[in-house]
C-alpha cells in the first residue's frame, strides 16, 4: 500500500486523470457513458477551441470576486509580472480538483520563476472557498459570477438536458454552485501571460478529462 502511494504522489497530472476516468468509467452505466459521450461530441462539434481567445492574442482585462467577496482585476496581477489563469468548471468536479493540487503542487517553481497564479471558476466565492479548503490552495481561486469573463474569453458552453440530469444523478446541483439555472460552464482552459498582456501558451479542451500539465506551464514561463 505504501509503495502505491508513493507511485500516486510522482503519477504526472495526465496519468492521474486518466487513471480516475477509467476507475469512474467502471461505475457509470453504459446508457449513461452514451449521454456524456453525446454531450462532449456536441460540443467538441460546436469548435469552442478555434474561436476562443487563445496564444498570440492579448488578453482582455476582467473583474471577478475572490473568496472574500471582493472586487478583483485580471489587469492587477500582471503589474506584478507574468500570469497563469486556471479556468475549472467546478469544486465538484473531481478532475478540476487533481488539476488544482497539480498547480499547487507547481506554485514553488512558478512563483520562483516571477510568475502569478490564479484559478477562475463560476461558482459563487462561498463555494470557492470551500473547493480552495478542500484542497489546500494558496494561490488566488476567483469567482467569475455567470461566465461573465470566460464568455468575453469565448470558453462558455450550455450543459445539453440530458446531460444536466445525469448530473444531478450523481448528486451535482451545478445551478445550485453557480447561484444560477444558466447551466453554463467553461472549457478547462490553461492560459500563460506575459506582463505585456500577450497570450503565450494556451491550452483548451472541450474534453473536461484532459488538462495541461504544469511543467508545460514552467516551460512556457522559462521561455519569457
Amino acid at each position: 500500500m505504501l509503495l502505491f502511494n508513493f507511485k500516486y504522489e510522482f503519477m504526472s497530472l495526465t496519468a492521474k486523470l486518466q487513471e480516475t476516468k477509467t476507475a469512474f468509467s467502471k461505475q457509470v452505466p453504459a446508457d449513461v457513458q452514451v449521454i456524456m459521450t453525446n454531450a462532449l461530441d456536441k460540443l467538441t462539434e460546436e469548435g469552442l477551441p478555434k474561436t476562443a481567445t487563445q496564444k498570440g492574442d492579448t488578453l482582455k482585462n476582467g473583474t471577478l470576486i475572490n473568496i472574500k467577496k471582493e472586487k478583483v482585476d485580471i489587469f492587477s496581477f500582471l503589474d506584478k509580472g507574468p500570469l497563469v489563469i486556471s479556468f475549472y468548471r467546478g469544486g465538484w468536479c473531481p478532475y478540476c480538483n487533481i488539476e488544482l493540487n497539480a498547480l499547487q503542487q507547481a506554485l514553488p517553481e512558478i512563483k520562483e520563476l516571477g510568475a502569478q497564479l490564479i484559478a477562475i471558476t463560476p461558482e459563487t466565492p462561498d463555494n470557492s472557498l470551500t473547493t480552495a479548503e478542500k484542497n489546500n490552495i494558496s494561490f488566488p481561486v476567483l469567482s467569475d459570477i455567470n461566465n461573465t469573463y470566460a464568455k468575453e474569453l469565448g470558453l462558455v458552453f450550455q450543459m445539453p438536458k440530458d446531460l444536466q440530469e445525469v448530473y444531478h444523478q450523481f448528486g451535482i446541483d451545478v445551478s445550485k454552485h453557480n447561484e444560477n439555472e444558466d447551466y453554463e460552464l467553461p472549457l478547462p482552459a490553461t492560459y500563460v501571460v506575459d506582463k505585456s498582456g500577450k497570450i503565450v501558451l494556451s491550452f483548451l479542451q472541450e474534453d473536461y478529462v484532459e488538462r495541461l500539465d504544469p511543467n508545460q506551464v514552467i516551460k512556457a514561463l522559462k521561455s519569457l
